[in-house]
């Protein structure tokens, strides 16, 4: 059996959503897996000659058939392409994606922990390959998002927006990425460009040595020290193509429909979508709830993040709404969630 880190998963025992094709016209709705071993791998198998898109190389799995669940879906197609057993699993990302000849709906879950070894059971090749070395490998176009969704983790800290110790701070930020942070954005309105700029010199740093991903507000600085950079969502809205470099994470603040479908559009990478529940510093802003946040967020091709009134314990139920994971300030900020990231 294979298997990271801890976690509770979704067993494959679960209710899922049944889904049937009505007609000729509807959106093939496929099954994909992302199996992931302890060693942080990712298995691909690449499709065969005669096949939709011969060739490329993509994430297992397969079309619905009426009246079947996701989880049975995900089960036999995995059985049958790689002679494997799913133990758990849990959602990833929801992708529909438009081809000349069809439209397709990928429901994309996580898998952790199965029993067997995984073989080309089809006569396909397979590949156990690291995150960063998928982009070695061609992928259909709508497996693209997929990827940025295994890239990034389930957490997005965000600082607190006020500093009285910078000292104190860096030692909470520290304790943060100890307890396994590895995306955090430093947001600090009431610091001028210098102070932001020696401050964010020192984040980086930290960042860096732990392998976490630093986001920054402001784009001369995210452009100087080679960082992400989040937008508000007027920002966003003003924006009418992509500059910042590709190879750089490009994030937005959306709080509406129309605002995550400019994001798509725009080629961002990820998005917060808020505020999904009540929260102290926003207290006029109505939420969201699940309800609205999931329904929102199931047209959006891109990893989206919780926000608002999130806590730790809010992150199973962010990914059954379709969200990457959650993003906190006052529930993540000085090591306050003492489980490593693994999923």
């Amino acid at each position: 059996m294979q298997s990271t880190a801890p976690e509770v998963l979704t067993p494959v025992s679960s209710p899922s959503l049944l889904t049937t094709q009505s007609s000729v016209l509807s959106p093939l709705h496929v099954a994909v897996a992302v199996l992931r071993n302890a060693e942080g791998k990712i298995l691909l198998s690449r499709r065969r000659k005669g096949t939709h898109l011969a060739g490329l190389w993509e994430f297992p799995g397969g079309k619905l058939e009426a009246g079947e669940s996701l989880s049975d879906a995900l089960q036999r197609e995995i059985r049958e392409e790689l002679g494997i057993r799913i133990l758990t699993h849990r959602p990833l990302i929801r992708i529909s994606h438009s081809y000349p000849e069809k439209e397709v709906v990928l429901d994309v879950h996580l898998v952790n922990a199965w029993q067997g070894t995984a073989a080309g059971m089809e006569g396909q090749q397979i590949a156990w390959v690291t995150a960063e070395e998928i982009d070695d490998y061609p992928l259909p176009p709508a497996d693209r998002p997929i990827v940025t969704a295994i890239r990034l983790p389930s957490r997005y800290l965000i600082t607190p927006p006020l500093v009285e110790d910078e000292s104190v701070f860096l030692q909470q930020l520290e304790a943060s990425l100890q307890q396994g942070i590895r995306l955090l954005q430093l947001r600090l309105p009431g610091y001028d460009k210098q102070q932001l700029a020696s401050l964010a010199e020192r984040v980086n740093a930290l960042c860096h040595s732990s392998g976490a991903v630093l986001m920054l507000k402001d784009e001369s600085l995210a452009r100087r020290f080679g960082c992400g950079l989040h937008l508000d969502s007027s920002q966003l809205r003003a924006m009418r193509s992509r500059s910042f470099p590709q190879q750089q994470l490009l994030a937005a603040s959306c709080h509406t429909q129309q605002e995550l479908a400019h994001a798509v559009s725009m080629g961002v990478d990820f998005a917060t979508l808020s505020p999904v529940q009540p929260t102290t510093t926003h207290p006029q802003a109505q939420p969201l709830g699940w309800d609205r946040f999931s329904e929102m967020v199931t047209p959006a091709t891109l990893p989206v993040y919780a926000l608002g009134g999130m806590q730790a314990d809010d992150t199973q139920q962010a990914w059954r709404c379709g969200a990457q994971g959650i993003a906190a300030i006052r529930g993540l900020f000085g090591g306050k969630y003492n489980q490593p990231e693994c999923c």
